[in-house]
């Protein structure tokens, strides 16, 4: 029997509504609303249709899903889910991001079904966190400043470079993805009802300096504003909590003490160009580099507005000097974890695509933004004809012959 979830769910991952989905199969809004409620089924010309929109095995349609089996009911809750992005976003993106998380974190549990997690720091440090904000007196600034300094000490960032920002991050606890979020949204970050945490980066060309921010400004929404429902601020409230994560990134990414040194050795300080081995070293954007300096009163407002402008100048606001050499950092702890339960033979990778999900390799490409070439690797077979044994069969020959 044809089960309506399974459409219904993947329509909403896919961000299409019922009359856009009616138009790509060529019949009415209301024969989707059937399909989805269990009114009728539809035939098989619409079923391989659903397939080949989806990226699924016909199969998928007509047994359990995996968010029926792996996900835990109401654990991801849309009101909850910060956005790295100058608009307040409509409610059937969220909608869609959501229902999005819901897969995520229905993989993240089958492929961690029977693997022990060591215990997470990022727990550890986000209650230490909120215990420091209800009880601290200090202003906002001092308070993001204070979280900021702890999140690098704790996540055992060294002091003077953010090189291992991605691969310390993944470590405490987040689990970090990349997808193409579009244009408008570089990403977004939530905390399951289960307290699991989740960094979606964007993978629209970015350059690693804007990657490192964006993975540190989602840091900071998942540190300062735990259980706050974003999608309930005005345009007022949001623009000041974007600012606080934006203050979080820079004090997380540029620690106060080390960068107040480093800012000696720069001789004109409005001339951009003399802060690329600066930008080297951290991994940060000249625009970042500039806006510290300036909140630190290491730079002057007047001096801020001519470094800006020489950014206008030279073209930097479009793409900026070494953006193309820094290698992007990559997450890697859900490709760690799929190779380590395959090859103990936990997890037969081959049957979870084919089997388990029925889904096509691009479904789990989009999923994760894991590339295909990955799991293919762990879907060749070494087909055995036991020719170590071909030795001694040409010596048994050779002999009789003789």
């Amino acid at each position: 029997m044809f089960i309506g979830d399974n459409l219904a769910n993947l329509r909403i991952m896919h961000g299409y509504s019922r009359k856009q989905l009616s138009e790509k199969l060529g019949v009415t809004e209301q024969a989707v609303w059937q399909y989805e409620n269990a009114y009728t089924s539809p035939k098989l010309q619409i079923v391989n249709e659903l397939k080949r929109i989806f990226n699924v095995k016909s199969k998928y349609f007509y047994t359990e899903d995996m968010l029926a089996r792996y996900m835990t009911p109401v654990n991801i809750d849309l009101m909850k889910i910060a956005y790295r992005s100058k608009i307040l976003n409509v409610i059937s993106k969220t909608q869609a991001e959501a229902k999005h998380v819901e897969y995520l974190d229905a993989f993240v549990n089958y492929i961690t079904a029977k693997v022990s997690l060591p215990t997470l720091k990022i727990l550890k440090l986000r209650d230490e966190a909120i215990k420091y904000l209800n009880n601290s007196e200090d202003g906002r600034v001092a308070q993001i400043n204070h979280v900021a300094r702890l999140a690098r000490e704790r996540l055992d960032l060294v002091q003077s470079t953010n090189d291992d920002l991605m691969f310390l991050i993944e470590k405490s606890g987040v689990f970090v993805f990349e997808k193409a979020i579009g244009e408008e949204i570089d990403a977004y970050s939530l905390w399951t009802q289960n307290d699991r945490p989740y960094i979606i980066l964007g993978n629209m060309k970015r350059s690693a300096v804007r990657r490192n921010f964006d993975i540190a400004h989602e840091l900071g929404h998942l540190l300062l504003h735990y259980r706050l429902e974003f999608a309930n601020l005005d345009r007022k409230e949001h623009k000041m909590i974007e600012n606080e994560a934006n203050l979080f990134a820079g004090a997380l990414l540029l620690p106060e003490d080390k960068f107040t040194m480093d800012m000696k050795d720069v001789v004109y300080i409005t001339n951009p160009d003399d802060y690329l081995d600066l930008k080297k070293k951290w991994k940060t954007s000249l625009q970042v580099l500039g806006y510290r300096a300036t909140q630190l009163g290491l730079m002057e407002p007047k001096d801020h507005r001519n470094f800006y402008a020489a950014m206008h100048r030279k073209k930097y606001l479009e793409r900026e000097p070494l953006d193309k050499i820094i290698p992007i950092q990559k997450p890697m702890k859900v490709k760690s974890i799929i190779d380590l339960v395959s090859k103990r033979g936990v997890v037969d990778i081959c049957q979870m695509i084919e089997n388990d999900w029925k889904a096509e390799m691009s479904f789990f490409h989009q999923l994760t933004g894991i590339e295909p070439e990955f799991f293919n690797r762990y879907l060749t077979r070494n087909l055995d004809f036991g020719l170590q044994n071909v030795t001694k069969i040409h010596e048994h020959i050779s002999s009789d012959d003789m």
